[in-house]
């Protein structure tokens, strides 16, 4: 990578940006006939090209975070950064690989769930994610009418086409600033499920990521099927209204979308009442929300709440606080008698992330949040921004604003049991926060024999939100390629929340619903004494994790190569994290 030089910063002058979507412009039908097979090979190529970058990068972006070179915190780098691609490559690689008679859909076990939908089991779905993911399963709920019968129309359609008659798109990615795999995630979406060619806006905040983008994607660019390109606000309005591109994609924030489709101050208003947006081009998005953590009372231990207070302050503190399924809202039962117990622990250990809050605007937001609080908590952090806490109940702000920085709010609510709270939970979720695009459920496992697995599958049926975390955080839901990543369907541009679209989804399904995903309640060697042995130990995504700068390294290349002599290394280090 000593090679590489990153270019300047400076907006890309508008003639680049022309040439650019010009040359797209030429190459979209091509690549759109470009068959399975060949782009088999694509991929592979990406994924040879990317492994030698990915030392730099994650070296890159840690120092960008201000994370210390010696932090195990690099770790998040390796594994939201490289990681994430390389997955996504195997992961695409292997359905096109039986795109004959859609024979992957053969793989994936299926059940009705008891409101009728379909649910497919997309992980575990190898040895590897057996024993790398030991006791993790995730599924995809496909939307109502969708069946076993038709599942194969709603899969992979556009390769039903026959390459000949296929017809490209030039399509536009705004990139995000926050976690590095985002961008070059959805450029996949479009190059591979939606036959879209790509220029790459990269965000302002993380452009420095440019080089390593344009080293691992080479085998893209060079067929005119990727053009990435930096700028400010003013470039990327400048690309939203240019007449080659023809569709959209944007991670970011609400008042971002808003802006594109609608227009701003009185003719953003004008628009949108008349129901006449000033850009009519398709668009989907990703733009966060509210995120909720539902903590169900049950007989945790001592040792359940250390271990539930280092993933709650995971949800928390990854990256900073700077994500978009980041824990918004910490929702327990009013007088749980292990309620107290967590929030101290929780509080300990978000003591000790001292890291810096990076991301720009963090400080007015912050100070934002304190304002609207009556008295909040600030939980010091050394010289980091103290971490706000503060009462959701009574302020609407804290239900309507995400808050991207290191602040959470909390919410009791009164129940007669376990299962009364998770439906009161769930009906505050769905009704009085914003957005819909990931919620977390802790549960106990004595709580979930005791609700009954199929009452809680009917219960979190109501829970409205595009990916369902039990026991587990839905960052884990992104960093799954098989996992289709977006709100829940039904927004609108006039109301869009968390969204309009899915991306990732390396299965390729269509009419997705929702993912569910399951982690261990306890992990290894405790839960050998769950009833369900697994040997997960503490995940190499958790903040506390000691060991995760070394196993997103290991990962990263078993992802590259896997095989059955880089276990040891990478179970080692698993332990010892």
């Amino acid at each position: 990578m000593t090679a590489l030089r990153q270019k300047s910063t400076a907006d890309a002058p508008r003639t680049e940006l022309d040439e650019a979507l010009e040359a797209l412009d030429k190459a979209k039908h091509d690549w759109a006939r470009v068959p399975a097979a060949d782009r088999l090979l694509i991929l592979d190529q990406v994924k040879d090209a990317l492994l030698p970058v990915t030392e730099e990068w994650a070296a890159t972006a840690a120092r960008a975070k201000q994370i210390p070179a010696d932090s195990p915190l690099v770790g998040e780098e390796w594994l939201s950064g490289p990681y994430a691609l390389m997955a996504g490559c195997n992961g695409l690689m292997e359905t096109l690989s039986q795109l004959e008679d859609k024979a992957f859909l053969s793989h994936l076990p299926s059940r009705k769930l008891p409101n009728g939908q379909l649910a497919l089991r997309v992980m575990p779905h190898s040895i590897w994610d057996r024993l790398l993911l030991s006791g993790v399963h995730a599924d995809v709920w496909m939307q109502p009418g969708v069946s076993n019968a038709n599942l194969a129309e709603h899969a992979a359609s556009l390769y039903d086409t026959p390459p000949r008659e296929r017809r490209g798109k030039v399509a536009l990615i705004l990139g995000a600033g926050n976690i590095a795999s985002i961008a070059p995630l959805d450029v996949f979406q479009k190059l591979f499920l939606e036959n879209q060619v790509c220029i790459l806006k990269m965000n302002p905040v993380n452009d420095y990521l440019t080089p390593f983008l344009e080293a691992a994607l080479a085998p893209l660019i060079e067929r005119n099927a990727l053009r990435i390109v930096k700028g400010d606000g003013a470039a990327g309005a400048y690309l939203t209204d240019h007449p080659l591109v023809e569709e959209m994609h944007i991670t970011g924030s609400q008042a971002t979308h808003d802006a594109i489709v609608w227009g701003t101050g009185e003719e953003g208003v004008r628009n949108r009442a008349a129901g006449t947006p000033r850009n009519s081009k398709r668009i989907t998005s990703e733009l966060g929300a509210v995120c909720p953590t539902i903590v169900v009372p049950g007989p945790w231990s001592k040792a359940d709440i250390r271990f539930q207070a280092e993933h709650l302050a995971t949800q928390k503190l990854h990256n900073s606080g700077f994500n978009c399924i980041a824990c918004q809202v910490l929702i327990t039962q009013r007088g749980w008698e292990h309620g107290p117990a967590l929030i101290e622990a929780t509080e300990k250990i978000m003591a000790r992330s001292t890291r810096p809050a990076y991301y720009p605007g963090a400080d007015d937001r912050l100070a934002d949040f304190a304002a609207q609080s009556e008295n909040p908590t600030r939980i010091e952090r050394g010289d980091a921004p103290p971490l706000i806490v503060t009462d959701t109940e009574d302020t609407d702000y804290f239900r309507q604003t995400e808050v991207f920085a290191p602040a959470m709010s909390r919410t009791e609510l009164h129940a007669k049991d376990a299962e009364d709270f998770l439906r009161r939970a769930i009906i505050f979720a769905n009704e009085r926060l914003h957005g819909t695009l990931g919620a977390n459920i802790i549960i106990h496992p004595k709580t979930i024999k005791a609700i009954g697995r199929q009452r809680l599958t009917e219960i979190i049926a109501e829970l409205r939100y595009g990916t369902i975390a039990i026991n587990a955080w839905t960052g884990l839901g992104f960093l799954l390629a098989p996992c289709p990543w977006g709100a829940f369907p039904g927004h609108t541009l006039t109301d869009v929340q968390s969204g309009i679209g899915t991306v990732h989804n390396s299965f390729m399904l269509e009419k997705t619903e929702r993912v569910v995903v399951e982690a261990p309640f306890r992990p290894f060697p405790r839960s050998l004494l769950g009833g369900k042995p697994t040997l997960l130990p503490r995940p190499p995504w958790f903040i506390t994790n000691r060991r995760q700068d070394r196993l997103g390294e290991l990962l990263v290349d078993f992802q590259h190569s896997p095989g059955w002599r880089k276990l040891p290394r990478i179970f080692l280090n698993a332990l010892r994290g």
